[in-house]
């Protein structure tokens, strides 16, 4: 259906196009998804399966939208025109200006061609030509020097990790109550307790990282410093550089030269040696208790499974013979998602509490059932 409402807009879309004439995935992802179908306020066009009227309604919104959609293909292709112009080469351009060009096509009307100055504005809003590129972050912990005393800062921070007996951990009772909107004082209690912290320590046990999905190693290794990063092969958490760990979040960071870079690196280097990889133990017991919300069969687990099966492509699939799983795996999906967003709060030092913690893993579920709903979108339209 997407692809036939597509196909009506003709060559203006071009540049958001593939070699088929079809949205690209980003396209779907950046654009379609949340500019113009916006499924958060209309859930019933969020779905893998549509009924014939929720189809003819889906269309409409992409056709009605036609003009701003061929709008946004134009500003897009102002926009990688002048990045080239201006020699730019950080970040992906479908990921930064497909948004940013829809919201020209929102104020701006058509692209014009003597618009260079709208452009500038827009990519210099993109980039923010003052801030730490992950290109800066590359070229700093590849100079040899500064590559010798990271790797010994990490190993410094290795031999002096907390270590002992794994202690008494976040309990079910706990989660349930988290999951039913309740339970803040028992997540402050576990905070104060440092049980957060006791559950991260039991991951340092042969197979226990590996299991929750964070390594893919038997014991994870101290971090390497890194030379090389991308966003479509990153390894596990626990197996991630610092360079890995870092090159998304820096460009957003706020922060501006080598002493700036320096801090951050040193920062990561201790984060790295610490229970969970975290430094915060609210961010530790928000980890512990995802990972006993997804171990058991209490409430949590309840609530969580049940977001699960309220997405007719996971009941498609769990009712037809011989279909894989939609839920395999997500487990481990939802704990890594989730340790990436509290690393980076940690970055931008966004504390968390415990209203936030049910939140957050209910959050990181909801991401992964998400990407798995928009997997199989693709994979139906194959097929059809």
């Amino acid at each position: 259906m997407i692809a036939d409402a597509w196909r009506e807009l003709g060559d203006g879309v071009r540049s958001l196009s593939n070699a088929a004439g079809l949205p690209l995935a980003r396209t779907i992802k950046l654009v379609l998804d949340p500019l113009v179908i916006r499924p958060a306020q209309r859930p019933h066009l969020g779905h893998a399966l549509l009924t014939y009227e929720q189809a003819a309604e889906l269309r409409l919104r992409i056709t009605a939208a036609a003009d701003d959609l061929v709008a946004t293909g134009g500003w897009f292709a102002l926009m990688k025109k002048r990045r080239r112009e201006r020699g730019i080469t950080a970040g992906s351009p479908q990921d930064l200006y497909f948004q940013k060009a829809f919201e020209l096509a929102r104020t701006e009307g058509l692209a014009r061609d003597d618009a260079q100055a709208v452009v500038d504005a827009a990519l210099d809003d993109v980039h923010d030509s003052g801030r730490v590129t992950a290109a800066d972050l590359r070229e700093y912990l590849t100079t040899p020097a500064v590559a010798d005393r990271v790797r010994q800062q990490i190993d410094d921070a290795w031999e002096g990790a907390m270590t002992g007996d794994e202690g008494e951990t976040v309990s079910a009772a706990v989660v349930d109550a988290l999951a039913s909107g309740r339970g803040f004082d028992e997540f402050d209690d576990a905070v104060s307790a440092l049980r957060g912290s006791a559950s991260g320590a039991a991951l340092r046990s042969a197979g226990e990282a590996r299991a929750a999905g964070l390594s893919d190693l038997d014991v994870p290794n101290r971090p390497e410093v890194g030379a090389t990063a991308s966003k479509s092969a990153l390894p596990a958490p626990f197996d991630r550089s610092l360079l890995e760990r870092l090159f998304q979040q820096v460009s957003g960071l706020d922060i501006s030269g080598t002493t700036g870079l320096s801090e951050l690196v040193a920062s990561e280097a201790h984060r790295s040696a610490q229970p969970w990889q975290l430094a915060d133990e609210p961010g530790r017991v928000v980890m512990a208790s995802a990972l006993a919300a997804t171990a058991g069969a209490g409430a949590a687990a309840v609530r969580l499974d049940e977001r699960w099966r309220r997405e007719a492509f996971v009941r498609h699939a769990l009712r037809t013979p011989g279909a894989a799983d939609p839920r395999a795996g997500a487990r481990e999906a939802m704990i890594r998602r989730l340790w990436a967003r509290l690393q980076g709060r940690e970055l931008r030092q966004v504390p968390v509490d415990a209203t936030e913690a049910w939140d957050l893993i209910d959050g990181a579920t909801r991401s992964v059932i998400l990407d798995r709903r928009d997997a199989a979108k693709a994979q139906m339209g194959r097929a059809a």
